[in-house]
């Protein structure tokens, strides 16, 4: 019984060293079967005592041996400890067990030692379960992978790759390495890497990640990472090391274990003194065993730790996670986090006769051969509405200006205004236009034959979640969030009022908002810091918590930060201070369950109220209990689905109906910072 190792990794053994996964479940059969052995002994040893009373040496000779069997393991465990001057409450449990056996109570000896032995393969079976839903995120890794040498194929380890080397990649098959796709595209389950539980659509240029799953179509993948550097590797070993940490609590406990069984002697000597009764002192060694006192928390822990890799929350230290409960500040950057970072269309705004649709449909078609973002951005929502696009000839493009094509005989130019007026453009179109570019607006304009035919409006968006996720931060007791970007005061302001954020500063430097950082927690705050893991970098080290979002295949965020969100879904941070706080419930919990069930066992034992085999049933009924207590935690997040992205409104210049992009049904309600 080896009560001191639940503290630590939970695939340590009695026996000397370490082993292999498959040696260890050897190990627990073999356990299994000595004490289904033991406990058949001991039950035919009741068996022949109750239908044959005249063979009570046969009955002795059964139990004795059936005891053995069972007790040998605990007193093995035990001698091992006192070698290495441990001198843990396994030596307590030995004690009862020997005390039993030498006084010839063999079958009382032999029951004590098999709920002793049961308690513990049920507790370490029930810990490994709980383990196993992080290992399973950790070893999807495949052993194979099909590499491209010009016109072949060849099939070979996947420790063997390098970087540089193409593999292909069929349908169903996971990911050997990160890599970029060179051909091909598909649609790929994630959830392992980043929590998403929706496939992702992956085309030609797009970055994919070892062990992430392949559901359609070839592709052939340039490998960027292999081995132990991929991100999968990395994710592996942040949460081997958090397994490997202990919450502040847990370490002051370990400190005064070594006075416990000392102490535990002292009572035992102090009830045999006053009693004589063998069974007191037997029953208060075997009760005072702190089993459910020394899980409380290695099995909360890792139950938090299991829920949070399931949403791809990653959290390098479990101390961490402790802290998250006390987090009353959030610090956001603006772009990347609480934004999309990519310029998306706002507004379209046709002028004259023009229709939205139209105007869509000539930009996008004109934009189409064009990598600017604000092209993407405008091919993207053509193809989301279904709006089919003309083949564009003759295009030219001018950087940082716009660009002219011919589209079925009409001569299309997009860009900003001077550059439709340098193209003889004529009329005062700038009227039109009723929004501000200070604030974080983009502008372009569309002329078909010299006469522009409406504006559209692209800006960085907020993500949809983000007003939704700040708002359940003031329901978890969150008292101050601010918004620190570099970006300009007026685009910060906008987007602040959209999210009702606080307080917000724009025009800062990273140095600002390590200064900004810094003025908070002088305040007082417990502060955690959210950004995108690269130019954020300072200011995440600077807070209590620095969490990274979308730190999937980023090196800088996964280094940088002390918890990393492997996607931007913002629902993860209201998540993490609720596990956080849900774990600290359960740890207390388990500390006043496992303090009730050894002090009040110690003196049920001690008053002669509890017998050994009631103590040994006692002791792991109260181990079971914190166990199932702690493993509520690993449903948590359930509820969390994929954020869906909300749609683009078609806003019309001044009088014109107002559209959805979606299905260009007329909206009676237009979103207000949509409204002309």
């Amino acid at each position: 019984m080896r009560v001191a190792s639940h503290t630590e990794h939970l695939h340590e053994h009695e026996h000397d060293g370490a082993c292999a996964c498959g040696e260890h479940h050897s190990h627990v059969q073999a356990q299994l079967a000595h004490t289904v052995i033991g406990l058949v002994l001991v039950f035919n040893s009741f068996l022949v005592a109750w239908f044959f009373m005249d063979n009570e040496a046969v009955a002795g000779f059964s139990a004795m041996a059936g005891a053995f069997i069972l007790g040998f393991p605990i007193v093995r465990v035990a001698f091992k400890d006192l070698r290495v001057g441990s001198f843990n409450t396994n030596v307590l449990v030995a004690l009862a067990v020997m005390a039993l056996f030498a006084s010839g109570h063999f079958q009382e000896a032999g029951i004590v030692s098999f709920f002793m032995v049961l308690g513990q393969i049920i507790e370490t079976r029930t810990a490994e379960g709980a383990l196993a839903s992080i290992h399973s995120l950790i070893k999807l890794t495949p052993t194979k992978a099909r590499r491209v040498t010009g016109s072949d194929e060849q099939e070979m380890a996947v420790h063997e790759l390098s970087v540089g080397d193409i593999i292909r990649v069929r349908p169903g098959d996971n990911v050997a390495a990160d890599g970029i796709i060179l051909n091909g595209q598909g649609s790929f389950n994630q959830a392992n890497i980043t929590g998403e539980s929706l496939p992702v659509d992956k085309k030609t240029g797009d970055e994919v990640f070892a062990a992430t799953t392949n559901l359609t179509g070839v592709l052939d993948i340039r490998v960027t990472r292999a081995g132990q550097d991929t991100t999968l590797g990395r994710v592996r070993d942040l949460i081997l090391a958090a397994e490997k940490t202990k919450l502040p609590i847990v370490r002051i406990m370990d400190q005064y274990m070594g006075f416990y069984t000392p102490l535990v002697l002292c009572i035992g000597g102090l009830v045999w003194m006053f009693t004589h009764d063998l069974n007191r002192v037997v029953s208060v060694f075997i009760v005072s065993c702190p089993c459910a006192f020394v899980l409380a928390s290695p099995t909360a822990m890792v139950a938090a730790l299991s829920a949070a890799a399931r949403l791809g929350i990653l959290i390098k230290n479990v101390g961490d996670l402790e802290l998250a409960a006390k987090v009353n500040a959030f610090v956001f950057d603006k772009t990347g986090t609480l934004t999309t970072g990519k310029l998306a269309i706002s507004r379209l705004a046709p002028l004259g006769k023009a229709t939205p649709a139209e105007l869509l449909r000539l930009a996008a078609s004109a934009e189409k051969y064009s990598n600017h973002p604000a092209a993407r951005a405008l091919v993207q929502l053509a193809t989301e509405t279904r709006v089919p696009l003309i083949e564009a000839t003759d295009f030219a493009e001018t950087a940082g200006r716009g660009i002219q094509a011919n589209l079925a005989g009409d001569k299309v130019v997009i860009g900003r205004a001077q550059w439709l007026q340098d193209n003889g453009v004529d009329g005062d179109f700038l009227k039109s236009v009723d929004l501000n570019e200070a604030e974080g607006w983009s502008l372009m304009f569309v002329a078909r034959n010299n006469q522009c035919i409406g504006w559209v409006g692209l800006q960085d968006q907020t993500r949809g979640e983000a007003k939704e996720s700040l708002a359940e931060l003031r329901l978890n007791g969150v008292r101050r969030i601010a918004m620190v970007s570099g970006d300009r005061q007026p685009v910060a302001a906008r987007v602040a009022l959209e999210l009702g954020c606080d307080e917000v500063v724009g025009d800062c430097l990273p140095q600002d908002k390590v200064d900004f950082v810094r003025q908070t927690r002088a305040k007082g705050y417990r502060v955690a810091v959210v950004g995108d893991g690269v130019n954020d970098a300072p200011a995440l080290t600077a807070g209590d918590l620095g969490i990274a979002m979308g730190a999937a295949g980023s090196e800088v965020a996964i280094h940088s930060a002390t918890i990393a969100l492997m996607n931007n879904d913002l629902r993860r941070l209201p998540f993490l201070v609720q596990i956080s706080r849900e774990t600290r419930r359960v740890i207390n919990q388990n500390f006043l369950l496992g303090l009730g069930f050894v002090v009040g066992g110690m003196a049920l034992g001690a008053m002669n109220y509890i017998s050994p085999i009631v103590a040994a049933l006692f002791h792991v009924s109260g181990s079971l209990l914190v166990v199932s207590n702690s493993f509520r935690l690993v449903r948590q997040g359930e509820e969390l689905e994929p954020h869906e992205r909300k749609s683009v409104e078609v806003v019309p210049a001044k009088s014109s109906p107002v559209y959805s992009s979606t299905n260009h049904v007329p909206l009676i309600h237009p979103h207000p910072a949509l409204s002309p």
